[in-house]
């Protein structure tokens, strides 16, 4: 039996968390921000180096804690500049982060969730099952621990998982990103996208200022139930009459994120659905170009010139409506693509290991 003492890691805490953690080991509460500026702004990972936190503080701090930053394990880049990373996150679970680089923008979208428990029809991530919440160490450390880290512009919840459904520790990593104490960001550098989780988005829109982002991908309820199950829960009508209620007009701004899928969700029926959805003119659409994943054969990316059409006809009622370039297709940057490669061949080897294994005992058996 191991004697090992696991160890706390202090990335992922907020300033109120570390201030707990230096008074309860006897130190004062200034030392917290020292901290947080080494681990937030100066990407530490060793107290050693913390050299304004004195030498018996720091032995301190790491017989009870570690930084608890950690490289990716995978990472696939494509021909575009957008890099997939593959982070472990234990339980033989791995969440992917991509990196997308644009003209003066690099955006990092960042995974919430093992998995996701939405089951959205067409996503790839649903595939997988749910295995469990990712924790705000896990999620701040696909943030601070690629190599882009320092030159990142904004961050997107847009990975795996649905962050909504994890609200306590997405709300700790903006606190993170925007608090002076940390990456010391604007809020409008933040999007966290929902399928639509009410109570929670609620809670989002008041007690942030990030971007918003919701996945509609069909405007007609008894469609976009047969593929999203969230709808029978939180009606998207519902979800956008709350948005109204919010200032998105200034700074702040909502989305609409819009899959096309071939004579299915993209006609001009669907896009007048779509407009007469939406709260008010400040709303912006973004098309996006269906990423076609194992086993759902019955969908098919739209045509360039169908998408053209729904855009043009939204934008011609004042919708403002763009087509999302795609990024990243030759490494597969759907969301859950690698991470579920990566599961498959670990499943592969383990039933071969098994195999192997089961051979060598029969072949021992028989020379008894």
């Amino acid at each position: 039996m191991s004697n090992d003492k696991v160890l706390q890691p202090m990335a992922g805490m907020t300033l109120e968390d570390m201030q707990d953690a230096v008074t309860a080991l006897g130190m004062p509460r200034f030392v917290a921000k020292q901290l947080a500026q080494w681990i937030y702004q100066k990407r530490v990972n060793d107290f050693e180096q913390m050299l304004n936190i004195s030498k018996a503080n720091r032995e301190l701090l790491a017989s009870r804690y570690c930084v608890g930053l950690y490289p990716p394990s995978q990472a696939a880049a494509s021909e575009d500049g957008t890099v997939k990373y593959l982070f472990d996150v234990g339980d033989k679970q791995a969440v992917e982060a991509v990196y997308i680089p644009e003209d003066d923008r690099a955006t990092l979208c960042i995974s919430s969730q093992k998995g996701c428990r939405m089951n959205c029809y067409f996503c790839m991530t649903g595939k997988q099952g749910f295995h469990g919440n990712l924790t705000a160490n896990q999620i701040i450390n696909q943030v601070l621990s690629i190599p882009e880290s320092e030159t990142l512009t904004n961050v997107v919840f847009m990975g795996m998982g649905e962050p909504l459904d994890n609200i306590d520790e997405v709300l700790r990593i903006i606190a993170i990103l925007t608090e002076p104490w940390g990456l010391a960001w604007s809020p409008k550098r933040v999007t966290v996208s929902t399928v639509g989780k009410k109570p929670e988005l609620k809670i989002l829109c008041e007690q942030t200022n990030v971007h918003i982002a919701v996945s509609v991908h069909n405007a007609v309820q008894e469609e976009r139930s047969s593929m999203m199950p969230i709808e029978r829960l939180y009606p998207i009508d519902q979800i956008m009459e709350l948005l109204s209620n919010y200032d998105f007009a200034h700074q702040r701004r909502l989305s609409v994120e819009y899959i096309c899928w071939q004579w299915f969700n993209d006609d001009i029926q669907h896009a007048e659905k779509l407009r007469e959805l939406l709260p008010n003119e400040h709303v912006r659409v973004n098309l996006i170009r269906f990423h076609p994943i194992p086993g759902i054969e019955k969908l098919r990316t739209s045509s360039d010139e169908r998408m053209a059409y729904f855009r043009d006809y939204l934008n011609s009622k004042g919708v403002t409506c763009t087509i999302r370039r795609s990024r990243g297709e030759d490494i597969q940057a759907a969301c859950g693509m690698l991470a579920g490669q990566v599961r498959k061949q670990q499943a592969a080897k383990e039933t071969k290991d098994s195999k192997n294994a089961d051979k060598k005992t029969r072949n021992s058996r028989s020379k008894k």
